[in-house]
C-alpha cells in the first residue's frame, strides 16, 4: 500500500465536527450580496485548535478538510484521552510528537511556541497578530514566514507576500510550512466540479438583453459604447483618471 494512503484517515471525528449552513451569498433578508455562489456539496465543519495552547500528543494521521485547502493533522493526547485537529505542517509523519507552548529552541516541525523561542532564520506559520490570540495569518497551503531579525521585544518576519512586518516577541507561531503545497497546481476537470465547490456560472454582460445589462443587446456583439460597467451602470475598473482637457496657461 502507498505510504501516503496509510497516513490519511478517511472518516472525521464526530466530536470535532458540526453542521455549517453557508449563506450562499445572501443576507438576512434573502437578497444576494455576493454573486455566483451556492449549490455546493454538503460538508461538515471541523473545529481546529488555532490558539495551540494545550495541544500535545502524537500524530495519528492526516485528514482532508472540505472547508480549507490545507490538510488537518489529528493529534491524540494519551494523558487526557482526547483528539485535536491542527493545521498540518508539511513533511509530517505518523507517530510524530506535537507540543504546544514549548520552551525548547530548535527546529521542531509542528511545535507551537512564542517567537522568543524560535530560532532566527526558521520558517513559521499560523502566526497570531497580537499575544494571547489565535493564529490568523500564514494559514494557506504552502504559506510560511521567515524570521529575519529579533530584538528584546520585537521580531521581524518576511511574510508570504514579501512584506516585512514587526511582531511582538510574545506572539505565538508554529514551526514549519503549511501542508498541501501543490494545491495551486490542481485543475478542475469539468464544469460540474466547479459547481461542487459552490461556484455558480458567470454570465457576460454582452450576452444579456438590454433590459438586464448596459452591455446587452445589439445586432451581434456590441461594446456598449462606454467603459466596462456593472449591471447598475457603475464603472467596474474605477473612474477615469485621464485628463481629457488641455489646461492652457494664462501667461
Amino acid at each position: 500500500m502507498n505510504k501516503k494512503k496509510q497516513l490519511f484517515i478517511s472518516k472525521p471525528l464526530k466530536s470535532k465536527t458540526r453542521a455549517w449552513n453557508p449563506s450562499t451569498g445572501r443576507n438576512n433578508t434573502g437578497q444576494i450580496t455576493a454573486w455566483h455562489r451556492g449549490g455546493r456539496h454538503k460538508r461538515l465543519y471541523r473545529d481546529i485548535d488555532s490558539k495551540r495552547k494545550n495541544t500535545n500528543g502524537i500524530v495519528v494521521g492526516l485528514e482532508y478538510d472540505p472547508n480549507r485547502s490545507a490538510f488537518l493533522a489529528r493529534v491524540f493526547n494519551p494523558d487526557k484521552k482526547i483528539n485535536t485537529y491542527i493545521l498540518a505542517p508539511s513533511k509530517i509523519k505518523k507517530g510524530a510528537v506535537i507540543r504546544s507552548n514549548s520552551n525548547r529552541t530548535g527546529l521542531q516541525n509542528g511545535h507551537s511556541k512564542i517567537l522568543k523561542y524560535i530560532l532566527t532564520g526558521s520558517y513559521v506559520y499560523n502566526l497570531s497578530v497580537i499575544p494571547r490570540e489565535k493564529g490568523k495569518i500564514l494559514r494557506a497551503p504552502g504559506a510560511c514566514g521567515k524570521i529575519l531579525k529579533r530584538t528584546n521585544n520585537l521580531a521581524k518576519i518576511r511574510l508570504k507576500s514579501g512584506q516585512y512586518r514587526w511582531f511582538d516577541i510574545r506572539t505565538i507561531a508554529t514551526n514549519g510550512i503549511v501542508s498541501n503545497q501543490n494545491h495551486r497546481f490542481i485543475k478542475l476537470k469539468k464544469a460540474g466540479q466547479s459547481r461542487w465547490l459552490g461556484k455558480r456560472p458567470i454570465v457576460r454582460g454582452v450576452a444579456m438583453n438590454p433590459i438586464d445589462h448596459p452591455h446587452g443587446g445589439g445586432e451581434g456583439k456590441t461594446s456598449g459604447g462606454r467603459p466596462s460597467v456593472t449591471p447598475w451602470a457603475k464603472p467596474t475598473k474605477g473612474l477615469i483618471t485621464r485628463r481629457t482637457k488641455i489646461i492652457k496657461n494664462n501667461a
